[in-house]
C-alpha cells in the first residue's frame, strides 16, 4: 500500500470507526493464532545464524534470499534478503518485539541462557507480567524479542473486562537457577516454541484501536498508558501497539526490521467475515484465496490467512 492508501485507509477507519466497538460476532474466532512474522534483514546468513545458535531455532526452509525458522516445523521467523533497505529508527512505527512462547519454564530457561551467551545479543530485560515471565533481548540488527512462558490460565485475573497485567521485577539468575535443566539444554532446539504475541510501534493509540480492534475483530484485552492490547479467545494478548517511542509516527517507508505479521484463523468462512468487516471499514485488501494481505495506517503490512486443510 503506498503512504496515500495509508492515509486514504486512517481517514477511513476515522470515519467508519466512529460508532461503538465491535460486536461479539464482528470478533476474530476463538481459535486464532499468531504465526511467523517476517524480517527484512541485511545480513541473511548472519541473523539465520543468530536465530539459530542464540534463541534455538531450526532452519524449516530456504531459498530465494529466504530463510524460515522454528521449532518442531512452526514457522517462527521468515528472514528476506533486503540488503538495500536501511536501518529503521527509533521513533518510526515499525516492531517492537516478536514474543516466542516457551511450552514450560525448562524450555524457555534454556532459550534465555543460550540468547544471553551469544557475543551478538543484547540482554534488555525481564519482567513477571503477573499472566507470564518473560526476558527481551535485541538481536544483531535492533529487532526485540521476548523470550517467555505464560502462567496458567486459571491464575490470570480479570477484572472490569481487563486482562490484569503488570510490569514486576524478575530475576534471571533466581529463575535460571529455579527452571534450567540438564535435559532442556540438550533438547534446545527440539522443545516446542511458536509465536505467542506481537508488539508494534503506532502513532496514535485510538487509530490503532479503531483498525486493530474495531476493523479486523481483536478484543481488546487491556489499556495502559501509551498502549493497547488486544487477543482473541480471551488470551491475555496476540497483539500489542504502544507509542512509548513513536507517538505522532506517520506511515512508515520501506526500512529493515519488520516485513509483516501474520495471523491465522481456522477457516475460510472466518477470513471471509474478516473481509467483509475490513472492507466496510475502509481498509484495502488483497485477497490471494488463502490470506487477506493488508496495511494498518503505519504501513505495518498485516496478513490474515486461514489454516491449510487438516
Amino acid at each position: 500500500m503506498t503512504d496515500l492508501r495509508a492515509a486514504t485507509a486512517a481517514g477511513a477507519l476515522r470515519a467508519a470507526g466512529a460508532g461503538p466497538a465491535a460486536r461479539r460476532d464482528d470478533l476474530l474466532p476463538d481459535a486464532t493464532a499468531m504465526d511467523a512474522v517476517t524480517l527484512h534483514v541485511g545480513d541473511l546468513t548472519g541473523m539465520a545464524a543468530y536465530y539459530r545458535d542464540a534463541v534455538g531455532l531450526v532452519t524449516l526452509a530456504e531459498g530465494d534470499g529466504i530463510v524460515v525458522l522454528g521449532r518442531r516445523r512452526t514457522p517462527v521467523v521468515v528472514l528476506r534478503h533486503t540488503p538495500g533497505l536501511p536501518t529503521p529508527g527509533r521513533n518510526q512505527a515499525g516492531l517492537f518485539h516478536t514474543a516466542i512462547l516457551f511450552e514450560d519454564e525448562a524450555s524457555l530457561a534454556a532459550a534465555v541462557l543460550s540468547a544471553a551467551r551469544h557475543p551478538l545479543s543484547r540482554f534488555v530485560g525481564s519482567a513477571d507480567h503477573l499472566v507470564s515471565q518473560a526476558f527481551y533481548f535485541t538481536d544483531p540488527e535492533g529487532n526485540g524479542i521476548e523470550l517467555y512462558v505464560d502462567r496458567p490460565r486459571e491464575t490470570w485475573r480479570v477484572v472490569g473486562g481487563q486482562v490484569q497485567m503488570d510490569t514486576l521485577h524478575l530475576d534471571p539468575r533466581s529463575f535460571l537457577e529455579g527452571h534450567l535443566t540438564e535435559a532442556a539444554l540438550a533438547g534446545l532446539h527440539d522443545a516446542g516454541a511458536q509465536v505467542g504475541h506481537v508488539h508494534l510501534q503506532v502513532g496514535d493509540i485510538p487509530l490503532a484501536r479503531e483498525f486493530y480492534a474495531d476493523a479486523l475483530g481483536f478484543a481488546v484485552t487491556m489499556e495502559a498508558p501509551g498502549a493497547l492490547f488486544v487477543s482473541a479467545g480471551g488470551y491475555h494478548h496476540h497483539l500489542a501497539v504502544n507509542v512509548w517511542n513513536s507517538r505522532g509516527a506517520g506511515p512508515r517507508a520501506s526500512t529493515l526490521g519488520l516485513g509483516e505479521v501474520t495471523i491465522t484463523v481456522p477457516t475460510r468462512d472466518e477470513l471471509d467475515a474478516a473481509a467483509e468487516r475490513l472492507r466496510a471499514r475502509g481498509v484495502v485488501l488483497a485477497d490471494d484465496g488463502r490470506s487477506l494481505a493488508m496495511a494498518d495506517p503505519w504501513r505495518n503490512r498485516v496478513v490474515l490467512q486461514h489454516a491449510p486443510a487438516a
